[in-house]
Order: C-alpha cells, then sequence, then structure tokens
C-alpha cells in the first residue's frame, strides 16, 4: 500500500479492510440513488405526498440535519472569535460534518423540488416577502462557506504540502477564517431561525402558529437555540464513535468536557424557553384561534406524551446528564446524554412538520395519515450513506485531528507517593 496518500505518522486500516467497510454504504447510496431518479424522472407521483400533505419524511430529515450540523458553525465561532483552542481538537470534524449535512440535505431538497434545472429561479425571480427566499439564499451561501474551509483540510495533505504554491494559498486561506467563521455564523443564525419562523407564522395551522417577538416568532428563537445546543452533542457522538472504529483516542478529554459542558446549559436553558413559550401557547395563543390544545393531542398517535418527551426527557434530562463531571467521563452516560439531546432536536423537527400538517386545522377536519413510500426512505438514505463515505474518505486521507494517538499508547504513569497519573498527551504533527 502506498503509504503517501495517508496522514503523517498515522496509522490506518488496510485499504481491503476500508474497502469492505464502505461496501454497504455504496450500495446503499446506489439504492438511493436509483430512487432519486425516479422521482426526478416521473415525478413526485412516486412518493406518498400529496397537496394536502406537501412535506413530508425529507423535509423533515432535512432540517433534523441542518439542525445536527450546527456544530460546524459553532466551533468555528468558538475557536476563530472565541479564541476556545480546546476546540480546535475537533474543528476538523465539525467542518466535514457540516459540509455533508448541508450539502446532502440541499441534495435531498433538489428531488423534493422536483425541477433541479430551475433551482435559479430562486435567485433570479426570488420573493422577498417569503422566508423560504431567504433560507435558500442562507443555505447556499453557508454550503460555500463550508465548501471554502473544506479546502484547507485538503491542503494540509502530506502531498499537498509539498507543492509550494498550494502552501502559499493554504496560509493565505488560513487567515480568512475568522472572516469565514463570522460570515458562517451570520448566515447560521438567519436559516436556523427562519426554518421555525416559517412554521411560526402559519396562522392557518393553529398548532405551530406562535406570537411574535419583535419581527419574529418565537419558534424562530427556538430553532436557533436548539441547534445551537445539539451540535456540539452530535459532534460528541461523532467523534466517540469514530474513537470506538479506530480503537484511538482522536480528541482529548478536556475538549470532551468543554463541549458537553456547553451543551447541557444549553440545552437546560432550551428546556425553560420552550416551557414558558409551551404555557403561552397553551394558555393564550390557541384558545385565540378558537381551539382548545387538548384538541392537539387526542388525535392517537400525538397525545401529550410527545410534548413531555421533548421537553423533558429529551431537553431537560440530557442537559443534567452531561452537566456532571463525573457523568461526561463516563463513557455511557456520555453518549447516552448526547444521544438524547439529537433525538430530542430530531423530535422537534417531527412535530413541526409531520404533526403540524396531519393535525387538523378547522373542528370539521379529520386527522391526515401519512407514510413515507420506499422512494422516499431510499433518497433519504442514501444522503446518510454520502455523509459516511465522505467522513470515512476525509479521516482516511487527511489530518483531521491534531491529536491522534493510538488507544493503549500512553499507560498511566505512577510517581512514588502519588496516586495514577492520566496519561500524557502525545502531540503530532498535523
Amino acid at each position: 500500500m502506498d503509504r503517501s496518500w495517508l496522514p503523517a505518522t498515522r496509522s490506518r486500516a488496510p485499504l481491503p479492510r476500508f474497502a469492505l467497510w464502505l461496501l454497504p454504504w455504496v450500495l446503499l447510496l446506489a439504492w438511493g440513488g436509483y430512487a432519486a431518479g425516479l422521482c426526478l424522472v416521473r415525478g413526485l407521483n412516486q412518493t406518498n405526498m400529496d397537496n394536502r400533505f406537501v412535506f413530508g419524511l425529507w423535509i423533515f430529515l432535512d432540517l433534523a440535519i441542518i439542525a445536527l450540523g450546527a456544530g460546524a458553525f459553532v466551533s468555528g465561532v468558538l475557536v476563530y472569535l472565541l479564541k476556545r483552542d480546546e476546540v480546535k481538537d475537533v474543528i476538523g470534524t465539525a467542518v466535514v460534518v457540516g459540509f455533508a449535512c448541508y450539502s446532502g440535505a440541499i441534495g435531498a431538497l433538489m428531488v423534493d423540488v422536483g425541477q433541479p434545472l430551475r433551482a435559479w429561479f430562486t435567485f433570479w425571480h426570488p420573493n422577498p416577502h417569503s422566508m423560504l427566499a431567504e433560507i435558500t439564499f442562507c443555505l447556499t451561501c453557508y454550503l460555500a462557506v463550508l465548501a471554502i474551509e473544506y479546502v484547507p483540510l485538503v491542503l494540509r495533505h502530506r502531498r499537498a504540502r509539498s507543492a509550494s504554491p498550494l502552501l502559499a494559498f493554504q496560509f493565505e486561506l488560513h487567515h480568512l477564517m475568522i472572516v469565514l467563521a463570522a460570515v458562517g455564523a451570520f448566515l447560521s443564525f438567519f436559516h436556523q431561525g427562519s426554518l421555525g419562523g416559517l412554521f411560526g407564522v402559519l396562522r392557518g395551522r393553529p398548532f405551530a402558529f406562535r406570537e411574535g417577538f419583535a419581527v419574529w416568532p418565537t419558534t424562530f428563537f427556538l430553532f436557533v437555540l436548539s441547534a445551537v445546543a445539539t451540535g456540539p452533542a452530535f459532534l460528541i457522538l461523532i467523534t466517540r464513535t469514530a474513537s470506538a472504529l479506530t480503537g484511538k483516542r482522536l480528541v482529548r478529554q478536556g475538549t470532551v468536557d468543554f463541549l458537553g459542558r456547553l451543551s447541557a446549559w444549553l440545552l437546560i436553558a432550551y428546556a425553560g424557553v420552550k416551557s414558558l413559550d409551551t404555557l403561552v401557547w397553551l394558555n393564550r395563543t390557541t384558545p385565540a384561534s378558537g381551539f382548545h390544545p387538548y384538541q392537539f393531542y387526542s388525535q392517537p398517535p400525538f397525545g401529550g406524551w410527545i410534548l413531555l418527551t421533548e421537553i423533558v426527557l429529551l431537553a431537560l434530562v440530557p442537559g443534567l446528564i452531561l452537566l456532571g463531571k463525573a457523568r461526561r467521563r463516563s463513557t455511557p452516560w456520555l453518549l447516552t446524554g448526547a444521544a438524547l439531546a439529537c433525538a430530542g432536536v430530531t423530535l422537534n423537527r417531527f412535530v413541526l412538520t409531520i404533526q403540524t400538517l396531519a393535525l387538523p386545522t378547522l373542528p370539521v377536519d379529520r386527522l391526515l395519515l401519512y407514510v413515507p413510500s420506499w422512494q422516499e426512505v431510499a433518497t433519504f438514505a442514501a444522503i446518510v450513506a454520502y455523509g459516511v463515505i465522505l467522513y470515512s474518505l476525509s479521516y482516511r486521507y487527511l489530518p483531521l485531528f491534531p491529536h491522534e494517538e493510538e488507544a493503549a499508547a500512553a499507560p498511566p504513569v505512577r510517581v512514588s507517593g502519588a496516586g495514577p497519573r492520566p496519561p500524557q498527551e502525545t502531540r503530532h504533527a498535523a
């Protein structure tokens, strides 16, 4: 095997084993590509969406993975604007995960719209009064920012560093990172918020409609807060999963502690703000629209349990789990808290898309039922497979982790008269 393509001082699995790991994901990607092709060639009659249920599996999961990909702009702000150097351990992973999430989401949207060759209409003929127009602009621009941020990872490859022009280009890009982090934070704030604000202004959907704060509905800020709270937790899940699969320590414990603590406080804040928003909606907003709140939770399977699960079990509980230092340093507790946080933001996006459209908008309406077709499931499975393949290739060939080391490389050192000391960190050149 030609090791000149692999990161310096890094050990990687043999190529046959790596190819075997990629094989099922490549097959899943091909299956989803076939399903997406059917939707593009034959139309959206391949799906189970219709004129009444216009938002289906794709939109729900698009909103979820965009929220999970928020770790990219959160880590960028922490590293380049707030100078939190401990987050540098995960900045590479954050960029790759963010790029995979956003490019995958836009790919699914192109299939969902059904006319990808007319995508330029959104930019040439925008509706200045539509939140969707602003979301489209912000998503596209932020994907371009992530693509630019991905370039330095490629340029840090040992073969790229051997070329003087590329080395000079990387040096110039390094000076742009602060600007890109600021632009990314600005774009992310507005597209994350507008995705929530889109549902909050739907007066014809009393379940989703919320009162405004300034010019935005409260769902605008709830979407931003939930995404910022969940992004660091998703980075913990990704890095710990990669560490378990590779048998290496990829991220220092101090970084995990910081991300877990940040996510914990933000999750607790989100649970509090969400509870206050729900109380206002139950006691003032919903009665003003002519509905009793009980009507929205008397339609199986959308009972009151879903509201309690979202706020308590999947927001407050993971926040309390990640708040404790001992629990953050216990792998089962850490992964449980991070997984619950990610499940919480996913459930929130499900509630505001699928549940909102399923519930009646008039007292005489009935509950709408929707089950995604296999084409919808396969298309989104392809997005997941694409993300796994992109991250796997990036980890194998690019120096994502500056402090990567073998799990057994640094055994504890005992000093006479003292207890066990933590393993010394071994620094490797990126």
